[in-house]
């Protein structure tokens, strides 16, 4: 005897059970991958309090860190209103009141739930350092009024410091290696990789105060004192900075003036010739804030503290003559290896990218396109032979620098063929840039990131997933699967027997 109509019906629904369940199974265990779920967003805040402004950004990155170093990105940046918090030395309450404002769009950007465990920083760069062996408590009751003002606010504020000349050469380039990918990058196969070493490119950075330069050398380096190390994704770097103070762009200009200021005593009448200044260039100028300055080492004129007059004489000669003055090359007479002022340094190498003053100088210039030495040295020689007049009506709305820029074209020439050892052959592998990635180049964001391995990260969820597809199909068949056994247990229970 065959078997009965309801063997056979329950007979396939069990085998179309079985075949779709393992059909199932299967599509759960093949194309299944290991995937983090997203986790949560830590914000850091830092204020750059620069010798003539202050700047506060704002980063964000994953909790889950790579390689014990977050993901960092820029969230914010926001320009403070007003000078330096050194200018404030007068006044040091006014110092702290002048970071809410951007302290407030700061708190807009990060959500409310996550303001008490924000960090917050600021730190102070060669201003700061010049105020303190000027005037150490002015820049003590700075330092209490800014720690007072942000210390109110709602984040986790973890202090006010003054940062070194060489952690600022450093942060630097850990911020312009970071942002070009070269200290970590994310592959098409989705993995995160560390670039090869030589493609690690060096850092100009020149300040108000103080210049800058960091880069990977060859062979070793010599000077411990120039060496700084860190540890970021896993490896660690060795580099050579060192910053110099009283040469940023501003503090040059005033070293300047007073060495030419000195030139002049000889001449009677407070009248200075000033040959970096444009032809028909005429202006008064206070003698008294001129020697305010720490940089500034001659005394000032016994003629009096009044105003004193510079007449421009457009001479790029004797401007580089007066530029040159300003270094002590005779410090390295004998020596290799070595910079001006007895500075070790050793000889450059690789790409470097210049940016903050060398940057907004070039652009002016219109010199930020990879031109040849001869083409920069002819622009700016040209340049400063054009008469006042004729500067004034090509550059609208521009004044507050536009005295300055033939001075600093040539100042950032000297320093970097003479002072730092670029050559005609070793020149195409500077690169004069604000930003990358629509990522502002300074030392913040190297600050941020070596900040980041300090603070604990959140173990990522871990969990398998598929394509969307293989999901939908693993789907579809877990529910043929369930439709089967529930109709085989209906066939089974609910069919009359024969």
């Amino acid at each position: 005897m065959g078997p009965t109509w309801k063997q056979r019906v329950l007979s396939t629904l069990l085998g179309a059970t079985v075949a779709s369940g393992l059909t199932t199974l299967i599509l759960i265990l093949v194309e299944a991958t290991s995937v983090l779920l997203p986790t949560d967003t830590k914000f850091g805040v830092v204020f750059d309090a620069g010798s003539t402004h202050t700047s506060l950004f704002v980063y964000r990155w994953p909790a889950d860190k790579q390689n014990s170093t977050g993901v960092v990105s820029q969230a914010l940046a926001c320009q403070v209103k007003g000078p330096g918090i050194s200018s404030y030395a007068s006044d040091p309450a006014q110092a702290g009141e002048s970071l809410q404002g951007c302290l407030e769009e700061a708190l807009v950007i990060i959500p409310q739930a996550k303001h008490q465990e924000t960090p917050a920083f600021l730190g102070a760069t060669a201003g700061m350092r010049l105020l303190s062996q000027k005037n150490g408590s002015q820049a003590t009751a700075i330092f209490a009024a800014v720690s007072q003002a942000l210390g109110r606010s709602p984040l986790d504020f973890r202090g006010a410091e003054l940062l070194t000349g060489q952690d600022e050469g450093a942060f630097g380039w850990i911020t312009i290696n970071y942002v070009l990918g070269r200290l970590v990058q994310y592959s098409f196969s989705g993995e995160w990789i560390r670039p090869l070493e030589g493609t690690l490119v060096g850092a100009l950075d020149m300040g108000g105060a103080s210049t800058q330069i960091t880069f990977v050398p060859r062979g070793p380096i010599l000077d411990e004192s120039s060496q700084a190390t860190f540890r970021l994704y896993g490896s660690e770097h060795r580099v050579y900075t060192h910053s110099y103070l009283c040469f940023g762009h501003d503090q040059m200009l005033t070293r300047l003036l007073a060495q030419l200021v000195q030139v002049g005593l000889a001449s009677p009448g407070p009248l200075v010739c000033h040959p970096c200044y444009h032809r028909g260039y005429r202006a008064m100028l206070s003698l008294a804030t001129l020697y305010e300055s720490p940089c500034v080492h001659t005394p000032p004129p016994q003629h009096g503290a009044g105003n004193l007059t510079v007449e421009g004489t457009g001479s790029p000669t004797a401007c580089v003559s007066a530029i040159q003055g300003l270094f002590n090359f005779s410090g390295c007479e004998g020596r290799g290896h070595c910079t001006f002022d007895g500075v070790y340094q050793p000889p450059v190498q690789g790409q470097f990218y210049a940016f903050s003053s060398f940057y907004y100088t070039f652009a002016f210039l219109n010199l930020t396109s990879k031109q040849p030495l001869a083409t920069v040295n002819t622009t700016v020689w040209e340049f400063c032979q054009r008469p006042w007049k004729q500067v004034e009506a090509s550059a609208r709305g521009q004044e507050r620098w536009l005295r300055d820029y033939c001075a600093s074209g040539l100042y950032i020439l000297t320093l970097l063929l003479e002072g730092y050892g670029f050559s005609e052959e070793t020149w195409p592998s500077i690169e004069f840039r604000k930003q990358v990635g629509g990522i502002s180049i300074g030392w913040t964001l190297g600050y941020m990131l070596n900040l980041t391995s300090m603070i604990p990260a959140a173990v990522p969820a871990q969990w398998r997933a598929q394509s969307y597809g293989v999901w939908a199909a693993g789907a579809g068949f877990m529910v043929l699967t369930l439709g089967a056994t529930l109709g085989a247990a209906a066939v089974h229970l609910l069919w009359p027997h024969s």
